[in-house]
């Protein structure tokens, strides 16, 4: 990331205002980006020494990153930011003012993705605690956001409860909010564009094939239905287990690769899912996917 980091840099630390810190994750990068980032703090901003803390680990990926810096941050609430994107002018004054405004668990925005030649803003649904769920349903259906850079909530949401942390670098953020959202009990949709998301960073995991990606995302659903698989009533994944493993039976199937033997329970939680059209896979490739696991029997 050394192209973009001093820029976002620069544009987050001249937000800072009283009681922020920032914590800057170096996930064993083998490029420039460290000696970037110092030298911007030092060229214009080593009076915020004191509030910036910058931790570095060997490479562990995006999830384990993110919850490095989780474990690293001494503040009450938790914003996220990766380093090839940027903040608006004003983004953490924005939220720090929501935050002393309505005290909630969680406040989320909208965005911007940055194609280069042009935008596309992204605008929000309005949920509340009482409609979390639906938030969590909407997330796993692409109709509403699960971005972690989106949100801004209680470090409390993350340490005080037994989050499971995913393993791959593809809808992790997914899988993570969803988890967040479910123990917030206050959530207060702050509806300005505070977040610009660059989606033409050939070097973004996002660019990786399709196949890569289908799996990949798939493995963290899988991974987050197996910690919550003996106790799914009442957890974050509820009311949208089935879709998950369905759609991760169908991208086994399409892929050609194994799942149904990495993840063993998987042939029987696909034969006791419940079909739903409110499921990012079409109905015709779900009922595929239950015929395939009655025959892998």
């Amino acid at each position: 990331m050394e192209r973009y980091i001093g820029t976002f840099a620069e544009g987050a630390l001249a937000q800072w205002c009283e009681g922020v810190e920032y914590v800057f994750v170096n996930d064993g990068t083998k490029d420039r980006s460290v000696e970037v980032l110092e030298g911007v703090i030092e060229a214009k901003f080593a009076h915020l020494r004191p509030h910036i803390t910058i931790v570095h680990q060997q490479n562990m990926g995006l999830p384990q990153a993110r919850r490095t810096g989780f474990l690293h941050a001494r503040g009450e609430w938790i914003l996220c930011a990766d380093s090839d994107d940027w903040l608006s002018e004003g983004a953490l004054g924005r939220v720090v003012e929501e935050i002393g405004r309505t005290g909630a668990d969680l406040i989320y925005f909208d965005l911007v993705k940055e194609y280069g030649d042009h935008q596309s803003v992204k605008r929000e649904r309005e949920y509340t605690g009482a409609t979390r769920e639906k938030f969590i349903e909407n997330i796993f259906a692409y109709r509403s956001a699960g971005y972690t850079v989106t949100k801004c909530f209680r470090r409390s949401l993350y340490t005080d409860n037994e989050i499971h942390t995913p393993r791959l670098s593809m809808h992790e953020d997914m899988c993570l909010m969803a988890q967040i959202i479910f123990h917030a009990r206050t959530i207060v949709h702050l509806p300005e564009v505070l977040y610009h998301y660059r989606k033409d960073n050939p070097d973004a995991l996002c660019a990786q094939s399709r196949g890569v990606r289908h799996l990949a995302s798939s493995r963290n659903m899988l991974d987050l239905c197996e910690h919550y698989l003996d106790h799914l009533e009442g957890s974050p994944i509820e009311k949208v287990w089935g879709g998950l493993v369905l759609r991760a039976g169908w991208h086994a199937i399409i892929h050609k690769t194994d799942l149904w033997s990495e993840f063993e329970w998987l042939a029987d939680a696909v034969r006791r899912a419940p079909l739903g059209c409110r499921y990012r896979t079409p109905l015709v490739f779900q009922i595929v996917t239950k015929v395939y696991a009655r025959l892998a029997k």
